[in-house]
C-alpha cells in the first residue's frame, strides 16, 4: 500500500475496503489489548480481580474514548485538508491540535482522578472491588497523555489514507502488553497494578512508533517552526470538532457506565458475565467502528476536494458493506455465544455462563442495526456534521439506560440486551429520517 492515499479518484469499494481492513485489525487488537488484562488477571488473581478489571475497563473506556473521539474529530479536519492538497493547513492543524489536545488531556486526567471515587459509588461498585478498581485506574489516568499522543499521530496517518501505518504501532504495543502483563502480574506478582503499568508502557511505545513513522516516512505532514502560529479561527474549529466528537464518545460510554450500574446491582455473577460479554461484543463492534472510520476518512477527503458525486457513492457503498458485516456478526455472535463465553470466563467463572448466554444471543438479534448506525456516523462525521452523531447517541443511550434499569430486575442481563437493541432501533430511525429530510447528496 502507498504511504498515503488520495481517495478522490479510483474504485470506491476497493478504497473503502483497503481503508477498513487495517482499521478492523487495529480495533480488534485494541479489544485484545483490553481483554488480555482481564484474561490474565482472571487466571492469576481470581474472580474478584476479574470483576474489578471489568468495572475498571468500563470507567477507563469512558476517558480513553473521549480522547480518541477528540482525535477522530480532528482527523476529519486533517482529511479535508489532505483531500484539498492544502498541506500547509494540515501542518498548522497538527500544531494547534497538539496544543489544544494536551491541555484537554491534562484537564480530563485531573477530572478523572478527582471524580473517580464518587463515580464508582454512583455506579454501585461493590465495596470489596472498589480498592482494586481505584488502584488500576489511578495508573491508567496518569498515562493519558501518551494515549492522546498515539491517537493524534494515528489520526494524521488515517486522514492521509495510510491506515496500515496507523495499525503497526498498535500491533507492537499489543504484543508488548501481553508480555508485560505476564511479567508484572505473573512473575513479579504486582497484582492488578501490574496490568495497568503494562498498559501505560505499551501505549507509550505505540505513541513513539506512530510519531517516529511520521517523521521518517511522511515529514511533509509534520509541523515545523514556521507552522507554529496561532490561528484563532482554526483553533476554534479544532476545539469544536474535537470536543463535539469527544461528546459523542462520552455519551456512549456514560451510558455504558450507567448500564454497568444496573449490572453491578445484580451481584458478582452478573458482573463477571457482563465483563465477559462486553469483551466479546467489543470484537464485533470493531467491524462497525472501523467501517464508520473508513467512511469518515473517504467522505472527508472528497468533501475537502469538492467531489460531491464520490461522497454520494461512497455513502451508499459503505452502507451496503456495513449491512453485510452486521448480518454476519449477528450470526457469528448467536452461534458462537457458548464457546466464546467459556473461553473468556474460564473454569472458575462458568457459574456466570447462563447469564452471559442470554445477553449475547439476544443482543446479536439486533446487531445489524448497530452497523447501520455506524454507516450514518461515518457519513455525518466525514461531511463535517459532527453534532448529529452526538444527538443520536444521546437519544440511543438514554433509551438504553432507562430500559436497562426497568428490565434488569426481572430479566437480568437479557433485559439489558433487549434495552440495547431498542436503543439501536431508535437511533437508526432518527438518522434515517434526518438523512431523508435534511441531507442533499446531489
Amino acid at each position: 500500500m502507498n504511504r498515503t492515499a488520495v481517495l478522490t479518484q479510483g474504485s470506491i469499494p476497493q478504497q473503502l475496503i483497503w481503508l477498513a481492513l487495517p482499521l478492523i485489525c487495529g480495533n480488534i487488537l485494541q479489544q485484545l489489548y483490553n481483554t488480555v488484562d482481564a484474561f490474565i488477571i482472571g487466571r492469576f488473581l481470581g474472580g474478584d480481580a476479574f470483576g474489578a478489571v471489568g468495572v475498571a475497563g468500563t470507567v477507563m473506556n469512558l476517558f480513553i474514548f473521549i480522547l480518541s473521539g477528540c482525535c477522530t474529530g480532528i482527523s476529519v479536519l486533517f482529511a479535508q485538508f489532505y483531500g484539498s492538497r492544502d498541506l500547509a493547513s494540515f501542518r498548522r492543524e497538527g500544531f494547534l491540535s497538539l496544543v489544544f489536545g494536551l491541555l484537554f488531556t491534562f484537564l480530563l486526567g485531573l477530572g478523572a482522578l478527582v471524580l473517580l471515587s464518587p463515580l464508582l459509588g454512583a455506579i454501585q461498585t461493590p465495596e470489596d472491588l472498589q480498592p482494586l478498581v481505584e488502584q488500576y485506574l489511578h495508573i491508567i489516568f496518569l498515562g493519558l497523555p501518551v494515549t492522546f499522543l498515539y491517537n493524534l499521530g494515528s489520526a494524521a496517518l488515517r486522514a492521509a489514507g495510510n491506515t496500515l501505518a496507523a495499525l503497526l504501532p498498535l500491533v507492537a504495543a499489543t504484543l508488548l502488553n501481553i508480555g508485560l502483563d505476564l511479567f508484572f502480574v505473573g512473575s513479579c506478582q504486582m497484582g492488578i497494578a501490574g496490568a495497568a503499568v503494562a498498559t501505560v508502557l505499551s501505549q507509550g511505545v505505540a505513541a513513539l512508533l506512530a510519531l517516529s513513522y511520521l517523521k521518517w516516512k511522511l515529514p511533509q505532514l509534520l509541523f515545523g517552526r514556521e507552522d507554529m502560529k496561532m490561528d484563532v479561527a482554526m483553533l476554534r474549529r479544532t476545539a469544536s470538532f474535537g470536543v463535539v466528537s469527544a461528546l459523542h464518545q462520552s455519551a456512549v460510554y456514560i451510558g455504558k457506565l450507567l448500564v454497568q450500574g444496573a449490572v453491578n446491582s445484580m451481584g458478582h455473577q452478573a458482573i463477571n458475565a457482563y465483563t465477559a460479554t462486553t469483551r466479546i461484543e467489543g470484537f464485533a463492534n470493531s467491524f462497525g467502528d472501523s467501517g464508520a472510520e473508513a467512511m469518515s476518512v473517504f467522505i472527508a477527503q472528497n468533501t475537502g476536494a469538492g467531489e460531491k458525486e464520490r461522497v454520494k457513492r461512497g455513502f451508499w457503498t459503505g452502507m451496503a458493506l456495513l449491512i453485510g458485516l452486521g448480518l454476519a456478526m449477528s450470526l457469528i455472535m448467536f452461534v458462537g455465544a457458548h464457546a466464546s463465553l467459556v473461553l473468556m470466563l474460564g473454569e472458575s467463572g462458568l457459574d456466570a455462563l447462563e447469564e452471559g448466554m442470554g445477553y449475547l444471543q439476544w443482543v446479536s438479534v439486533f446487531y445489524v442495526l448497530c452497523f447501520i448506525g455506524s454507516a450514518y456516523v461515518g457519513f455525518y462525521r466525514g461531511s463535517g456534521r459532527v453534532s448529529v452523531p452526538v444527538i443520536g447517541s444521546t437519544m440511543q443511550i438514554t433509551i438504553r439506560v432507562i430500559l436497562s434499569y426497568a428490565m434488569a430486575g426481572t430479566l437480568g442481563l437479557t433485559g439489558v440486551a433487549v434495552a440495547t437493541g431498542v436503543g439501536w432501533l431508535a437511533i437508526v430511525i432518527f438518522q434515517t429520517i434526518l438523512f431523508r429530510t435534511r441531507v442533499k447528496l446531489s
